[in-house]
């Protein structure tokens, strides 16, 4: 599924406040990535966050 800029921004942001609360990181991350955001871009990137949209038409 293609997401819009918006619907991207929601997803990592979503995500990244469930990582700072404590939530378990779903991937093996690189060694030294601490930051919540490029942690949830990862998650992002690797197709892994299970948020979906859905859309009305």
């Amino acid at each position: 599924m293609r997401y819009t800029r918006f619907e991207k921004a929601r997803i990592i942001g979503a995500r990244a406040l469930q990582i700072s609360m404590g939530a378990p990181i779903l991937i093996s991350i690189p060694e030294g990535m601490l930051d919540p955001v490029e942690i949830a871009m990862f998650e992002f990137r690797e197709d892994v966050i299970p948020i979906t949209v859905i859309r009305e038409n």
